[in-house]
């Protein structure tokens, strides 16, 4: 029978909190989050009135007060409206204004757990009520909480050890309604400038969100990524191995995924080890992405680190969370491979006619501008034209683009929104870069992705 008790597990969990599970409550905690904020906005509009200065809107929306309780209703809530905040972040703080990338850091943090019959509740609904008579052991301490379900290590009757994901109440049910009110949030914030079109980012984050709320379609593409990586020659040519768990379908439906349960450290262990280990890792992250794109088709476009683990005695690298995972078309993976190409070989002419094949730019832009652009992706695939390793820790390329970036929006009014293949292809190479940068890796990129670079 499986353990009842509030057991201890290796993580203690923070305080729980129940999370709202109908439309109405999730809506109301929204409402009364806008009614605080406007609240402060008054009594600090006042207090600056009274001492004879102008009030300033935005200065009085982005106090330290408002952050805070924007990051901890989010938090509170899961589901949406905290993984919306993931979304829009990079990881870090470089390419956000400040304020923002204080509410993203709290929002990337381990979420609340729900209380222990709330989670009793939601198991009895997935499982049936007699699901502990079935399992030698359940902690009923998560061992991790993020924005959609948390987890918890289980003992089968067999003596197998997984990990068991449950999937927060009410999450799958409130995806629309909550990045609706959580848009309005950030716009009323005006965290995003009211002219940028964040339409299509919101629908896609819509549909993704669906997806990952799907913890059969998770498990159907953890099963077949697990395949490729396996049918796959590529990681032979890496010094370190993937490690990537089995799914136990007699306990996976919709909102509980069952898998194997790996031992692994976060990823910050990587800073204690030599530079040849933290180079090898980061060596085969940057392969596995070439090889996601170019032959698997299928990408784990999530670059968030607490999908990656590390097993410092065996020096692998452990893969989770394959909720995120999307097909990438067929031309969409061609013409990145022209394009890859057209930076090794330092050919802006093949850029741009790949930039416009896969939608970086259209007609509707000036040359100035589609220049702006070509110039951007010549000096990110840098290390691509780089003979030998590159050193992602003395580099200042991630500065570089964000000023150039900001230089291409604001100098050039380039207001556009590529396709979202595309997004989500960059993302997780901005995530891999992040990474690189953090570990200071020195990575041969040209040897990563020899296999599609054409002499």
């Amino acid at each position: 029978m499986a353990d009842k008790s509030d057991t201890k597990d290796e993580l203690t969990p923070r305080s729980s909190k129940a999370i709202p599970s109908s439309r109405l409550s999730r809506i109301g905690r929204l409402g009364s989050l806008a009614g605080k904020i406007a609240g402060n906005v008054v009594t600090q509009g006042a207090g600056q009135l009274l001492k004879g200065e102008k009030p300033v809107l935005s200065s009085l929306l982005l106090t330290p007060k408002n952050i805070a309780n924007i990051a901890d209703q989010l938090a509170s809530m899961r589901g949406a409206a905290m993984k919306l905040g993931q979304l829009i972040s990079m990881d870090a703080g470089d390419f956000l204004p400040e304020e923002l990338a204080v509410i993203l850091g709290r929002l990337r943090e381990d979420a609340d757990p729900m209380p222990k019959s709330q989670l009793i509740e939601t198991l009895n609904n997935a499982w049936g009520e007699k699901w502990q008579d079935g399992l030698l052991y359940f902690s009923f301490a998560p061992i991790a909480a993020a924005s959609i379900g948390q987890v918890h290590k289980v003992i089968t009757m067999e003596g197998e050890m997984l990990a068991v994901k449950v999937q927060y109440p009410g999450v799958k049910q409130s995806i629309d309604s909550d990045i609706d009110n959580v848009a309005t949030l950030i716009k009323l914030t005006g965290l995003v400038p009211k002219s940028l079109d964040i339409g299509p980012l919101l629908q896609d984050a819509k549909t993704q969100l669906h997806q990952e709320a799907d913890y059969e379609r998770e498990a159907k593409m953890l099963n077949r990524y697990r395949a490729l990586v396996e049918a796959s020659d590529f990681s032979r040519h890496c010094s370190t191995a993937f490690i990537i768990p089995k799914t136990y379908a007699p306990l996976t439906t919709s909102t509980v995924l069952a898998m194997d349960f790996i031992e692994g450290q976060p990823l910050d262990v990587l800073l204690d080890e030599p530079q040849k280990i933290r180079d090898a890792v980061m060596t085969a992250l940057m392969t596995l992405f070439f090889n996601e794109v170019f032959n698997f088709k299928l990408l784990q476009s999530d670059p968030n680190l607490a999908n990656y683990r590390f097993k410092p005695d065996s020096k692998e690298i452990v893969l989770l969370d394959f909720g995120a995972t999307r097909v990438v078309p067929d031309h969409i993976a061609a013409q990145y491979q022209i394009l890859l190409n057209s930076a090794s070989n330092n050919d802006e002419k093949m850029m741009q006619q790949a930039a416009f094949a896969i939608g970086l730019i259209d007609e509707t832009h000036s040359q100035t501008q589609i220049d702006a652009v070509i110039n951007i992706g010549m000096e990110a695939c840098e290390a691509i034209r780089h003979e030998g390793p590159y050193d992602f820790g003395q580099s200042d390329l991630i500065t570089r683009l964000h000023e150039k970036g900001m230089t291409l929006t604001m100098g050039h009014n380039f207001w556009h929104t590529p396709p979202v293949d595309a997004l989500f292809i960059h993302r997780k190479l901005g995530g891999l870069f992040l990474l690189a940068k953090r570990l200071s890796a020195n990575v041969d990129m040209r040897e990563a992705a020899s296999t599609w670079l054409t002499a």
